[in-house]
């Protein structure tokens, strides 16, 4: 009975998880760029009461055993690497990945982060940066004078300034691409940093083959994050928790009992 206990309180943490998981999705539901999470557990260590293949006799085996589960636990939360929604914005800085690709962005740390929020916008010396600051890489600048920024779907930057009809390109964005996205570091504020799981960048040129992905200029991916599914696993979670909460107070009842026998 002390057993259960453990094993339960084991299932309740395991559940208070997967709610964390699931409230810090549904908290960005509506964060450009956002991919959502999912919980992964394993089972706990198993305690042999009888071994599986033990003798049971000189001439036969026990076939199956006697082995008793302590519980669960969360492994890792795993990152959905579907596309999100593209949304038209008309806001010609805002750029969206149709693809597997990441933006790069020069982080204050000198290190480079990884991120599928395109909202851009310009500093005060025209370079092309996140909401927080951080610039662009490689680095493109955008003239005082620009009256139109034309971003291609392979990357190309062009600019079109006063007296000129044709457009002068100014730079190409270049995206990333990982082996294992799913292995990437959470850093907050939409960006991600390599970790020896994702594996080195692949860096190339958006439209290509390689499923880097191309850009659409004037429009924003969404949240992958379906409202209605995180409100399902939400109330599995619920009921999970709340089995293993039945378990403490069922084991907790026995031992009151077991304490009453030598009243």
């Amino acid at each position: 009975m002390i057993r259960a206990l453990y094993t339960a309180a084991s299932g309740m943490n395991a559940q208070q998880m997967n709610l964390d998981a699931i409230a810090n999705n549904l908290a960005n539901s509506s964060t450009a760029g956002f991919q959502q999470r999912t919980v992964q557990f394993s089972d706990l260590l198993y305690q042999n009461e009888i071994a599986p293949g033990a003798a049971a006799s000189q001439q036969t085996t026990v076939a199956s055993g006697l082995q008793v589960g302590l519980g669960s636990r969360p492994t890792s939360t795993e990152i959905i690497q579907t596309q999100g929604q593209l949304s038209s914005t008309g806001n010609q800085l805002d750029l969206a990945i149709s693809g597997q690709g990441f933006f790069q962005i020069l982080l204050p740390s000198g290190q480079t982060g990884y991120t599928r929020s395109g909202s851009l916008q310009l500093d005060a010396q025209g370079n092309v940066v996140t909401p927080n600051g951080d610039p662009l890489q490689p680095g493109i600048t955008i003239p005082p004078d620009a009256t139109a920024i034309t971003v291609g779907a392979d990357g190309t930057v062009s600019v079109t300034q006063p007296g000129q009809t044709q457009a002068q390109q100014v730079g190409s964005i270049q995206l990333a691409l990982f082996v294992n996205p799913g292995g990437l570091n959470s850093a907050g504020n939409n960006i991600y940093l390599q970790t020896t799981a994702s594996g080195d960048p692949i860096v190339g040129a958006p439209g290509g083959t390689d499923g880097i992905g191309s850009l659409q200029q004037g429009m924003l991916e969404q949240s992958n994050v379906s409202v209605v599914d995180q409100f399902v696993q939400m109330i599995v979670a619920q009921r999970g928790y709340e089995s293993n909460s039945r378990v403490v107070k069922a084991a907790d009842e026995m031992m009151q009992q077991i304490n009453q026998l030598s009243q």
